[in-house]
């Protein structure tokens, strides 16, 4: 692997991590571009050639994940599990959650059961596909 390619993937990692870390908060591409060192459309374009999907797209999967966790974990109402991982718009959350999961937010949590198995183990089984 040549030293840019390197270069390059370490950015998208730092911003990636970034995503990561602070998925809830309000995150827009000047701010990963400039974490990653990259002008905006470099950034997306890079981000997608890593990872295979854009960096909203991976941020709205982290953020549903996330949600997906709180449904079955908490007895939290779908409102406020919605604001908490980052939505600012309870449609927008629905919407969002049922183009990634396959279904409501409200019919996951009725039709999930909490499972007494090791939470790594649950993410990777629940994981949301990015290529569905």
């Amino acid at each position: 692997m040549s030293r840019a390619v390197e270069e390059s993937n370490r950015a998208m990692l730092r911003a990636r991590d970034a995503m990561d870390r602070a998925y809830a908060e309000p995150l827009d591409v000047p701010a990963l571009a400039r974490i990653a060192h990259l002008s905006e459309a470099h950034f997306i374009r890079t981000f997608r050639a890593t990872f295979g999907e854009t960096p909203h797209r991976y941020l709205q999967r982290r953020r549903v994940e996330r949600a997906m966790y709180l449904l079955t974990q908490t007895g939290r109402d779908v409102t406020d599990i919605c604001f908490a991982v980052g939505f600012s718009s309870l449609g927008t959350f629905s919407r969002t959650f049922r183009q990634i999961v396959g279904e409501s937010p409200t019919e996951y949590r009725r039709r999930t059961v909490p499972v007494g198995v090791p939470g790594c183990f649950v993410k990777a089984w629940m994981r949301p596909s990015s290529f569905g």
